[in-house]
């Protein structure tokens, strides 16, 4: 067998296409997965809510009554107020929930670190073609709400690095000493400004390696979206295949293209490692 270098050639606009598919899907999913992670972490971490016996039965009951409302206002959606326009319904909604928000408004934080943990567990206890699959084609079915696939991947990409990123981030600042944290209740100042200028730039800089890690993870689980046909790197290939029959070629190009953005994000996390080392 000869090794066709004009078959790479030939595929190579294809090939650039799904890299480039690649990258926005990642880019995508790691800023949001950012967002999530780091709120999630930040809330578990300066939030802790032990999971006890306790802890776990006001979770369900908390579980059931919101699924009860959200029956309840489904049933009286369809049935009584069935005339009532839908823009009144959504603000009657959202007066509800402003009301119920501030009535338990000191529980608010220990009702989101117990969801952030619950979150948390979810996410990195099922596998991410799972969770693609039930964004892609179960939850259409339980909120009649249909998306594409791009969409759907990038959503998925940014729900599962959130989950690990906010261990991430707890990991960082739990590392930090205490007395960082002391020093700045010390100094009067208040809690965001202790967490921006204090605590998050020593944390930040312990968490770059395990979030450059992440990065490359991420990038290489985007493959995995193939299973939704979405036209990322993987999927080219694999079509690319189909018509040319050249396997070795094209796959061997496909993991070189792969090699070469992870190498990419490899050396973008030395050179922030190297500009923000303490000397």
């Amino acid at each position: 067998m000869t090794f066709e270098w004009s078959a790479i050639w030939a595929a190579w606009p294809d090939l650039m296409a799904g890299s480039w598919m690649t990258i926005q899907i990642t880019l995508l999913g790691l800023v949001g997965g950012t967002i999530i992670g780091a709120l999630s972490g930040v809330v578990v971490t300066y939030v802790p809510v032990p999971v006890t016996r306790r802890t776990l039965g006001w979770g369900i009951v908390v579980l059931v009554a919101a699924v009860l409302l959200l029956r309840l206002a489904s049933w009286l959606g369809d049935g009584p107020l069935a005339g009532v326009p839908g823009e009144v319904w959504w603000g009657l909604r959202l007066v509800v929930l402003v009301l119920l928000a501030w009535r338990f408004l000191s529980r608010i934080p220990l009702v989101l670190s117990f969801l952030a943990q619950v979150y948390i567990l979810v996410i990195r206890g099922t596998p991410i073609v799972v969770q693609v699959m039930f964004i892609y084609f179960a939850l259409p079915l339980l909120v009649s709400l249909r998306i594409d696939g791009f969409t759907a991947a990038t959503v998925t990409l940014m729900i599962n690095s959130g989950a690990y990123i906010a261990e991430i981030v707890r990991a960082g600042l739990q590392s930090v000493p205490k007395g960082l944290y002391e020093a700045g209740q010390a100094m009067g100042l208040p809690f965001h400004k202790i967490l921006a200028r204090i605590i998050g730039p020593v944390a930040l800089r312990r968490m770059i390696p395990t979030m450059g890690n992440q990065c490359i993870i991420s990038l290489k689980d985007s493959s995995l979206f193939i299973v939704i046909g979405v036209a990322e790197l993987t999927r080219q290939g694999q079509e690319i295949i189909a018509g040319n029959f050249r396997a070795v070629e094209i796959w061997g190009a496909v993991a070189v293209i792969y090699l070469i953005m992870t190498g990419c994000i490899a050396l973008a996390l030395k050179f922030i490692e190297h500009r923000t080392r303490i000397v």
